[in-house]
Formats: C-alpha cells, structure tokens, sequence
C-alpha cells in the first residue's frame, strides 16, 4: 500500500494529511447544549482511541456550551454546522478546533466570507461534507441521482468557494451508505485535488452490518492508499466504533492500539468451552493500549502452532491445555482450572509487559 500524498492540516495538536497516520475520528450523541454528558461522552472516547470528537452545534445554546466542552476535551473538538453562519463564527470565537460546514448552505457570499475570514484568523480548518442523502437539485437531476459524478462535482463547488477566498485549509469527505458507490466517490475526487480526505460509510447501519459495511468500504480506500481521516458510522453508543475503526487499520498494518486477540472459529474437534474463554479474556483486555497479540484456541490441529506464535496462548484440547508465552511452554493445565490459570498468567503478562 501506498498513500496518496496530501496537505497537511491541523485540527488542534493533530496533524492530518502528508506523512502523519490515519487519524480515528467520532462523533457524539449526546444534546451539545448538555456539556456535562457531552464531555463525559467525549471523555468515554478518548480512552477508548478517539482521537478527534465532532459535535452538534444546532443553535446559540450549543455554541454557548461549546466553550467548557472545548476547554475541557481531551481531544481536538470539531464544531458540525448546517445552514446558520452565525453559528460557525460563535464557535470560532469559542475556540473549536475546526468546522464541519459546506460554505454554499451557510447563506449569501458576505456571509461566507465572514467565515472564512473569521477561520482564517484563528487558523480553524474546514471540512467540507458531502453526503449522498443532501446533494443539489440541480446536480440530482444533471446526474439522474445521487452518483459518484454528482458528489464529487458538489464538492468540488464547494472547494473553489473556499478557494476563490484564498482559503485552503481544508479537509474533504464523500459519504454515502452505498460501498460501491462511496469508494467511486473518493476515487474520483482523489484525481481532482490534494485535500486530506476524511473516509466514512455514512448511515452504515446497527453494530453488525455498520461494522461489516465500513469494513468493506474503509478497507478497500486505505487499501488503495486514501484516506487520513476516518469514521466508523454505528448506529448507536459512538464508543463502540472505536474498536472497529482500529481493528479496520490494524488488518491493514496501518496502525495498532491495543492487544490482537485471535481464537479460532471452533468446531467439531473443539472439546473445551472456547467461546466462554475468549470472550472472558476479551473483557479483560478491554481498554488495554498495549500492544501485542493472545491466542485462546480450541484446535488440536492449529491451536498450538498460534498459541505458540502469540506473545502469550492458551492451546485447549480435552480435559487439558497449554498455556504459551513467547512461543515457550510456560505450563499444562488440566480440568476446570485452565481458563482460572490462563488469567493468571495473562495478569503476570500485562504486569511485566
């Protein structure tokens, strides 16, 4: 894999774009006007990978909540605005670290200046966002629906307003809950422009079929090397996106944050309870950063070939099991005690690690 080279811009501390890595980006749930929920969510992200937080900002109150969620995050905070450019110069002078508006829907060309003006100023990126689901009637009906050719020309308007004020600090995103459709989209702007580009499947669904369709989609762009920014869209509590996004970069040897936990899928040779295990030593490796991988496996005939390969492995067959570290047998264990004495040794593990 080779990444598309781009501009680099910064949202607070974090660099986006040119050499620096895929950042993980959420957004919360919560009423923005309730900064209180907002930072304990943003709070909740933050420790679970988060590394830049876009919120709500739906009028004055929000703005006015906006000022603590900033000081008080622990991660660069985007303010997400449609329509009202009044609200995107009260969160400039909040201090957000960056916007997410399309400057043709915030009014007339004065007002768009001011903004601009006002982000320039105070050195406050832009991210234009382009979904499928609020493209122009104009470009609806040139492309006959909400295509690929369509999204990226909506952009496209949307850069040279920018552009035409000699701002530049600008990042790009192209959504669409189609895979197919989104990767065309991103393929096709890619060849248009340098912009970092912020990747997403957007309405990608429940837990389930989010994961699985942002896994496609986010997959096969990072794979063909676009991408420096993105969000995995689940429809529900926004932490839960942060392991997916992770898993999704680490599969790709992108980036890692956290231990790999491979078990096998079981089946009829599998003679201990091995779904139970893995799930026990999952949750306690939930929130762990360190790096590196267990194996819980249940196979006679590949369990001790990965629990050997794994920093630390537990091998189960009948009534007995090996337990691994650093492709060494550490000890056998028989019976009911080989998960009990598998956590024991995985609690020495993370101590010394």
């Amino acid at each position: 894999m080779k990444r598309k080279t781009t501009r680099q811009i910064f949202v607070g501390s974090v660099g986006i774009g040119a050499d620096n890595p895929v950042r993980v980006q959420s957004m919360t749930n919560t009423d923005t006007r309730d900064s209180d929920r907002t930072l304990e969510q943003i709070i909740d992200l933050d420790a679970s990978g988060c590394e830049i937080v876009r919120v709500a900002i739906p009028d004055k109150q929000a703005v006015y909540s906006l000022k603590r969620i900033v000081q008080d995050s622990p991660v660069p905070v985007i303010a997400d605005i449609h329509f009202d450019h009044r609200l995107a110069l009260g969160s400039i002078e909040a201090g957000v670290h960056g916007l997410r508006l399309n400057p043709g829907n915030i009014g007339s060309g004065k007002r768009v200046s001011q903004v601009v003006d006002a982000a320039r100023s105070a050195g406050t990126p832009i991210r234009i966002g382009v979904n499928s689901g609020s493209i122009d009637k104009k470009l609806l009906k040139k492309y006959g629906g909400p295509t690929p050719e369509a999204m990226v020309e909506s952009a496209l308007e949307h850069i040279h307003i920018l552009e035409d004020r000699n701002f530049e600090l600008i990042k790009v995103s192209l959504k669409s809950s189609s895979v197919s459709g989104t990767v065309s989209a991103y393929k096709l702007l890619s060849e248009k422009c340098d912009y970092p580009l912020h990747i997403g499947i957007t309405e990608a669904g429940t837990p389930m079929r989010g994961a699985v369709k942002s896994g496609v989609g986010l997959g096969i762009l990072l794979y063909e090397g676009l991408g420096d920014t993105l969000r995995v869209s689940l429809t529900g509590d926004p932490v839960d996106e942060m392991p997916v996004a992770w898993e999704i970069l680490r599969s790709l040897g992108l980036r890692q944050r956290g231990p790999e936990i491979i078990s096998c899928p079981t089946c009829g040779r599998t003679e201990i309870d091995l779904v139970s295990m893995a799930i026990a030593v999952e949750k306690r490796l939930k929130g762990v950063e360190k790096v590196f991988t267990v194996a819980v496996m249940g196979c006679v005939v590949n369990g001790p070939g990965e629990a050997r390969e794994a920093d630390i492995g537990l091998a189960g067959g009948r009534d007995c099991g090996i337990i691994f570290k650093k492709g060494e047998v550490v000890r056998k264990v028989r019976g009911k005690s080989l998960l009990p004495e598998f956590m024991l040794e995985l609690e020495e593990f993370l101590r010394l690690t």
